[in-house]
């Protein structure tokens, strides 16, 4: 019997690059008292026929079709500790190698077979994947950069590019999460900033790097701009 939680609402993967696809679905959870309902998002990274899932969603009987149609599932990559509700229905469907960083939170029963490391020579899931880890976080919280298309950076929380909430929100997420300032472009995710309380130093080893493109577990893709926008994100956030 399966014993995962359910798939939720959801959309059709998307190609929004050559090879790398991003799914949008529904999230609900009770956060610091109050209900939560609102979209998040699940990238897939094709190198030859092997899939990659980072910020996995789960997928309804259709969605699954879609996705096999696809390649073949073999990795799942968890790069943020608020995320992760659906890794273990990936790994016991398709037998795919799950990772996940040192000292992330796991649900009982589930362990990372590969730790994620930014460490120059460390294993990667495809061979133009590259890590990059906070080091600052109260909670762990990497990310992945693709480098293809001049570079493409996959986020969970630490960048946010909700531009207006979308069908998965309820009605009273959509207000109050409006209110809190969630909707903005080239964003970083307001809970993970008063969970985690990241330092400016590792925003600034982020923005180092060469990217043009950001694909974040929440929002819309964000092309060609990303790393201006999020620098003066940087800006507004920790001051110059």
């Amino acid at each position: 019997m399966d014993t995962f939680p359910p798939a939720l609402s959801h959309g059709a993967l998307e190609e929004v690059f050559p090879d790398i696809f991003v799914v949008t679905g529904a999230m609900q959870t009770v956060l610091m008292g109050a209900h939560w309902h609102f979209s998040r998002n699940m990238t897939v990274v094709r190198s030859g026929q092997e899939l990659t899932l980072i910020n996995s969603v789960r997928l309804d009987a259709a969605g699954l079709a879609q996705l096999e149609a696809l390649g073949r599932v073999t990795h799942v990559l968890r790069i943020g500790a608020l995320h992760g509700r659906d890794d273990a229905f990936y790994k016991d469907r398709y037998g795919a190698t799950f990772w996940a960083l040192p000292g992330m939170p796991m649900p009982e029963g589930l362990q990372p077979d590969k730790l994620i490391s930014a460490d120059e020579g460390a294993e990667r899931p495809f061979p133009d994947a590259r890590f990059f880890v906070f080091q600052s976080t109260k909670l762990p919280e990497s990310l992945v950069l693709i480098e293809r298309a001049g570079g493409i950076l996959v986020a969970c929380d630490a960048l946010h590019n909700w531009l207006a909430p979308d069908a998965f929100f309820s009605d009273e997420s959509r207000t109050m999460m409006a209110e809190m300032g969630f909707f903005q472009e080239a964003n970083f995710g307001l809970v993970f900033l008063q969970v985690s309380e990241p330092k400016r130093e590792d925003y600034t080893r982020l923005l180092a790097l060469e990217f043009k493109h950001a694909l974040c577990g929440h929002g819309s893709p964000l092309r060609e701009t990303a790393k201006a926008a999020y620098t003066a994100r940087c800006e507004q956030v920790f001051g110059r």
